[in-house]
């Protein structure tokens, strides 16, 4: 609950840590009580597999006109984010929080994966996609990222598509002059389908890592990656991945075949060696 002590330190407003309660947290029973109406609409409906539209145009950081399915390649998945970026407070926490789950990650947006981050507000220009995105390649460190991390801006049409597939649910309060949304990030496959949600403003670098092995089919990762995704299934409830109890004891069983294996094998080795020698 690290994100949860960060975001009540640095006083967030109560609707919006409603938000971040309820879409943190989406294993807990329904809610029976009805959200306060600037809420209404306003959260996470999960969309598994469902298939991005990836012909959609906005417009990048460099203020040219692009196509979703641009930023998609084979075996490369995609985080996506969604946000904007005059957001006084929710967005900024999202994105501080990706940047410090991948700073410990050896791979890099451009090479192993792609970073997508869209405005949900139709009213942004691309030279304030153009600011954030220089603001958040110096807080991550790595310039050779820039080739890989997008900031896109569209027109209301493109933005309700988007999020209408992912099932981001976003809302207009006039009293505030603010967008309420949710707090979460999305991987998606090469082939543009929702792979993952991970919830909060804090993400673990372990199950990001393995979101994204994942979500390539195991083309990117190690051979400790692939075993630990055999061994553990992703845990909606913790939003982690846990230990799957069949596959760990087929794992162990199969490692205890080869340990044995390999110490029998020694051991013929040594005694043919030895009936070598006495003769």
């Amino acid at each position: 609950m690290n994100f949860l002590r960060r975001t009540l330190g640095a006083g967030l407003p109560a609707a919006a840590l409603a938000v971040i309660l309820i879409a943190a947290a989406p294993a807990v029973a329904e809610r029976t009580e009805p959200l306060p109406e600037a809420l209404e609409g306003v959260g996470i409906t999960e969309r598994l597999e469902a298939p991005l539209p990836l012909d959609l145009v906005f417009t990048d950081e460099n203020g040219e006109a692009v196509r979703l399915g641009d930023y998609f390649a084979a075996d490369r998945p995609v985080i996506l984010n969604l946000g904007y970026y005059a957001c006084p407070m929710l967005c900024g926490l999202v994105l501080n929080g990706l940047v410090e789950s991948l700073r410990p990650l050896e791979w890099t947006p451009g090479q192993e994966f792609a970073i997508v981050t869209v405005s949900i507000d139709p009213r942004e220009s691309d030279r304030l996609a153009r600011l954030k995105k220089q603001t958040y390649l110096e807080e991550y460190g790595r310039p050779s990222a820039a080739s890989g991390w997008h900031f896109l801006t569209g027109d209301e049409a493109a933005i309700a598509a988007l999020t209408e597939a992912v099932g981001f649910g976003f809302r207009w309060n006039e009293a505030r002059q603010e967008w309420a949304h949710a707090a979460a990030i999305f991987v998606v496959t090469p082939e543009g389908l929702v792979s993952r949600y991970l919830y909060g403003i804090e993400y673990d670098t372990q199950t990001l890592r393995l979101s994204l092995s994942e979500a390539s089919a195991g083309h990117i990762g190690s051979t400790v990656d692939r075993i630990l995704l055999y061994c553990f299934h992703y845990d909606s409830s913790t939003g982690r991945y846990a230990p799957a109890a069949a596959n760990l004891m087929r794992a162990g069983g199969l490692l205890t075949v080869i340990v044995l294996g390999g110490t029998l094998a020694t051991w013929w080795r040594r005694d043919r060696r030895r009936r070598k020698e006495a003769t």
